[in-house]
């Protein structure tokens, strides 16, 4: 058990930016968001997962919508209270804790935010290791942990609550309520008891997003390769680092969906819907969801989100293994990249 004050915000929202892979919406967002929530509120207390009681009511907290809408609509900072109270009114009782959905830019720092309004504390962990584009996309899907009653809200005081027959339809209603609500929401759903967390969470994420932006704030401060240093936090591999040539990108459906191609030793094309799902180098596939491909500025180290991608940018591209569930045949056809459309099987990243 320890503290989130404001001192931890700035290295949480980098390092979540990074293991976002590219989605979960700007990170520098939800930093303020949950800078002004401990202002008012005071810090949060953060417990691992083995400190939470097995009878624990856990609520994941999240924003749903595509992130090249938040660029412009910004949050009222309200909506991620009512979608908790919505969501307490249908189940009849009250969260115990607030855990994020994903460990991922704006989306790990919705759930600090909540929980210093609500006085809740917070489990350190997230159900996903990373960020992915569709709800149903979460760990506790695997252990067969309904999605529904899905709470939503909008900035102008709009609450809906989803119920659901799987949790592939509660992506569908709740995407589709979404787009009518602005296509910028705050959820509250996939609530799990404290004997679940365990199975249904990464454990540590939040705690790993802080080390891993500490990790590059360091390196920067040294004049050493941030880059460099997050990779070794993360154990990955690097991929590709060149200039973005061309950037095609379109909000349709609820999502941020496009290519970006760049330019270097050879080519390179990343392939998203609001998180990269596919990269490419020379023609030749590198990675795959559901491992994470991470893009960063390569001077700073700082992430560089799908919907803030542009022509000229000088980024390196790393890849990053995922939590190994999602591997399984199970988390394969759940987030795997036939999933989504691409003609492959999932890739596994090649070695450093």
């Amino acid at each position: 058990m320890r503290k989130i004050g404001i001192d931890q915000l700035d290295d949480m929202a980098r390092g979540a930016g990074i293991l976002g892979t590219g989605g979960g919406g700007d990170p520098y967002v939800g930093k303020l968001l949950a800078r002004e929530a401990i202002r008012r509120h005071g810090p949060v207390t953060l417990y691992d997962i083995a400190e939470v009681p097995a009878d624990a009511t856990v609520v994941p907290i999240s924003g749903m919508g595509a992130p090249t809408v938040l660029l412009e609509k910004l949050p009222a900072g309200t909506e991620e209270l009512a979608a908790l109270r919505a969501l307490e009114a249908v189940l009849g009782r009250k969260a115990t804790h607030i855990v994020p959905i994903e460990v991922g830019g704006v989306n790990s720092m919705i759930p600090i935010a909540a929980a210093a309004q609500a006085g809740l504390p917070l489990v350190d962990g997230d159900a996903m290791g990373r960020a992915f584009p569709e709800a149903q996309m979460v760990l506790p899907t695997l252990i067969g942990v309904s999605n529904t009653p899905m709470a939503l809200a909008d900035d102008k005081g709009n609450t809906l609550v989803v119920d659901a027959i799987s949790n592939h339809w509660a992506e569908r209603l709740g995407r589709a309520a979404c787009v009518q609500m602005g296509c910028q929401v705050s959820c509250a759903d996939t609530v799990l008891r404290g004997d679940q967390l365990a199975d249904g969470l990464v454990p540590a994420t939040l705690t790993l997003a802080e080390d891993l932006g500490r990790a590059v704030r360091l390196a920067r401060a040294a004049h050493a390769d941030p880059v460099a240093a997050a990779t070794s936090v993360l154990g990955g591999v690097k991929l590709f680092a060149g200039k973005v040539v061309d950037v095609e990108r379109r909000t349709t459906g609820g999502f941020a969906r496009g290519k970006a191609l760049l330019a270097g030793a050879g080519s390179f094309e990343l392939s998203f819907q609001n998180e990269h799902l596919l990269a490419r180098r020379d023609g030749g596939i590198v990675a795959t969801t559901p491992d994470l491909i991470c893009v960063l500025d390569t001077d700073t180290g700082e992430p560089v989100t799908t919907e803030a991608m542009r022509y000229g940018l000088r980024v390196t591209v790393i890849g990053v293994p995922c939590d190994p569930r999602w591997t399984s045949p199970a988390g394969l056809e759940l987030a795997g990249p036939r999933y989504f459309g691409y003609d492959c099987d999932y890739r596994p990243l090649p070695l450093a």
